[in-house]
């Protein structure tokens, strides 16, 4: 966990799951901190989702797994996660604003899921087209 929480500061992210780096195992580091505050870093277990609600809200995600492409994304405004900590204790905590929508996103890295896939199919299917030139673009370089 502390090589993820590494990855994650040196890609400049505010979360990780650990399968964006091929590790096959439920974890996620995050930390929130603002630019000049102290780094705060979390680490999640076998995370769980409880209680989303049923109020929902906008916020505009990127990832390090579709970089350089940010788009707004319907996601339940608060949740409860239950999860083993750092030092393999149960931890159950209410998530709201950012934290809701950071640990809603890594969830979805879990379960194979790429905030992509929680947009329309056209602003998708912009942002796969313009990953594939790309890519061309690079193989020819």
């Amino acid at each position: 966990m502390d090589d993820m929480l590494e990855t994650m500061y040196e890609a400049d992210g505010i979360g990780l799951a650990a399968i964006q780096i091929d590790i096959p195992k439920r974890i996620i580091v995050m930390d929130l901190a603002g630019e000049g505050e102290e780094p705060q870093p979390r680490f999640f277990v076998n995370p769980e989702i409880l209680d989303p609600s049923e109020e929902t809200g906008l916020y505009q995600e990127g990832c390090l797994s579709v970089p350089e492409f940010y788009e707004e994304v319907e996601r339940p405004q608060r949740c409860r996660v239950r999860f083993l900590d750092y030092h393999g204790n149960e931890q159950t905590i209410d998530a709201e604003g950012l934290f809701a929508v950071c640990i809603q996103h890594e969830m979805d890295h879990l379960d194979g899921v790429l905030f992509i896939d929680r947009i329309s199919r056209l602003k998708r299917d912009r942002i796969i087209r313009k990953l594939k030139k790309d890519q061309r673009l690079a193989a020819i370089a």
